[in-house]
């Protein structure tokens, strides 16, 4: 685990670096909030695009050859697409940056298979976790390093971000160990790598399939919140690269708290079914109340109010895990990061018209939180379906019980 943990935290540094300066980046080459909206929403579109068809290549490819050379690739992606985007001189260029970049990096995938790989499934909640927090801690650096060096230079951020993708390139090929084991290893097929396949094989697992409609439904209201959230707070309160990277920073704070330490403690009281559903229902009002906050300050009490919304994707990714064998662990959660990385292509589709129909309002204007607004009604979507989804399985497996007992007693007897 420290292996992989520190991995994950290189990247998201890495990542983290851009979000507060890229949307200002494309404000460069364009000349109002609504093309800005528009032209951020068509780069982050390209990245979803190409990430969603090659998340399940990748996924694939590291269940034959394992996760080291998958998640070296990785890195390579990366450092190209942040030293391309810090020199690109045009707006074609970032969206060709951002489809090169997106089709090679699917670090999150694979990063949770190898989690999967090194863990047994009673532990895995709690793992997932701790790789959540390892986001959180890039969350936290990334974003108040890119703030404090996009207010010297916007195109700085970039640079540093590829150079430490290239630090961690060097030291997954020197450091990182494999933790896939040849026995364990599966043949590399372009069926099973068909993103729209695995996403068949995803909805048909048992016990699972429903919970589909649940992260797609989550991760739209969450790529939805990633795509708006600089340009929103931009043009209703006026922050610039160094108050977004604080406030991003928050965001990585709570995430740290609550699934580095307060996620053990609660998966000791909660199961990961109750609290995938106690996190929807924080998430549901988070979003409500973004939209709806008057002063900026109101964004940070949001933030640290809601702290269960962060045990959501480890809970479901914990209960999708155990749900398969030990050889398709990256096919499957790399199915699962191209469900999301689809819900990526469609949320700039949705977010930035629906920012951009409403830039022009008064800042008081409750109207210009109605980004928000669609994704609390996600969430609510998404809460209603676990809620059914777990209730019918407590009421199958009571169900089972009931039909096992008279069987064991007449055994018995």
């Amino acid at each position: 685990m420290p292996f992989i943990m520190l991995t994950v935290l290189i990247d998201m540094i890495s990542i983290g670096l851009i979000v507060p300066v890229l949307p200002a980046l494309v404000g460069q080459f364009t000349g109002s909030h609504a093309d800005q909206a528009f032209w951020y929403g068509a780069v982050a579109f390209a990245f979803g695009l190409a990430n969603f068809f090659g998340s399940p290549i990748l996924g694939a490819l590291s269940d034959n050859y394992g996760r080291r050379p998958v998640l070296l690739l990785g890195f390579c992606g990366l450092a190209l697409n942040f030293f391309a985007t810090a020199f690109a001189t045009a707006l074609w260029m970032l969206i060709v940056v951002r489809l090169v970049g997106g089709a090679m990096q699917a670090n999150a995938a694979v990063c949770n298979a190898y989690v999967a790989d090194i863990t047994p499934p009673e532990q895995r909640a709690k793992r997932f976790g701790m790789i959540g927090a390892m986001f959180g801690v890039g969350f936290i650096i990334g974003p108040v390093m890119g703030g404090l060096l996009g207010a010297i230079d916007l195109r700085l951020p970039f640079i540093v971000a590829g150079s430490l993708a290239l630090t961690n390139l060097a030291y997954g090929y020197f450091v990182l160990p494999e933790s896939l084991p040849l026995e364990r290893r599966r043949a590399f097929s372009w069926k099973f790598a068909n993103p729209l396949t695995s996403l068949q094989a995803l909805s048909r697992l048992k016990t699972v399939g429903p919970l589909v409609a649940v992260i797609a439904c989550n991760g739209l209201a969450q790529f939805m919140l990633f795509t708006i959230w600089v340009l929103y707070t931009t043009f209703k309160f006026g922050w610039g690269p160094l108050e977004n990277g604080q406030s991003l920073a928050a965001v990585g704070i709570m995430s740290v708290l609550v699934q580095g330490v307060l996620l053990g403690p609660l998966l000791k009281r909660f199961s990961p079914q109750r609290l995938a559903v106690i996190g929807l229902v924080s998430s549901t009002a988070a979003y409500l109340l973004w939209g709806a906050a008057s002063h900026a300050w109101m964004m940070y009490a949001v933030i640290f109010a809601n702290i269960f919304g962060a045990t959501v994707n480890a809970s479901i990714q914990s209960i999708i895990s155990s749900a398969v064998d030990s050889h398709s662990q990256g096919q499957t959660l790399g199915a699962v990061s191209s469900l999301n990385s689809l819900m990526a292509v469609i949320a700039p589709m949705i977010a930035a018209p629906l920012l951009g129909a409403v830039s022009h309002l008064p800042k008081d204007d409750w109207r210009i939180g109605t980004p928000f607004y669609f994704c609390a009604a996600l969430q609510m979507i998404a809460l209603v379906l676990a809620f059914l989804h777990f209730r019918r399985q407590r009421h199958a497996r009571a169900e089972h019980q009931a039909a096992a007992s008279p069987r064991q007693t007449e055994e018995t007897m």
